[in-house]
């Protein structure tokens, strides 16, 4: 994008929703939090690699088989994040980051600070999990 930001800058509401600084912003805290998730996935996958099952005892096997199973999920749980965090990179360039699905209304930036990949408004998502939570109760 090319937009240089402050070293201080923090998206504001008394600003034009989503202008280029907030789309810079959010681009690179996005950008940041993938770095961190692959970094931590490699790690993870090196950890599984140097890990060997021919362990003497079966209650250290079992509890690195643990481990094993723990890490995997974890490095399943980033994968999906990362997915998410490309759609909302994506979202960037197309102009629709930060606009709520269904409402197309601007979702909060302090909801957007604190979960950059959301793509509902709280009120859209409060009624998705009541949705949810009425469909599971039937």
């Amino acid at each position: 994008m090319g937009v240089s930001l402050p070293p201080d800058y923090k998206p504001s509401m008394s600003e034009e929703f989503m202008n280029a600084q907030q789309k810079e912003y959010f681009r690179l805290k996005l950008l940041d939090w993938k770095g961190r998730l692959v970094r931590d996935s490699s790690e993870a996958v090196y950890q599984l690699q140097s890990e060997s099952l021919r362990v003497a005892d079966d209650g250290e096997r079992a509890s690195l088989e643990t481990d094993k199973r723990l890490a995997l999920r974890t490095r399943d749980r980033a994968r999906k994040l990362i997915a998410k965090i490309d759609q909302a990179l994506k979202r960037i360039d197309d102009g629709t980051y930060g606009y709520c699905e269904q409402t197309d209304e601007p979702i909060d930036l302090c909801r957007l600070e604190a979960r950059p990949i959301a793509t509902l408004s709280i009120q859209a998502q409060e009624r998705h999990e009541r949705l949810e939570r009425m469909h599971r109760s039937d």
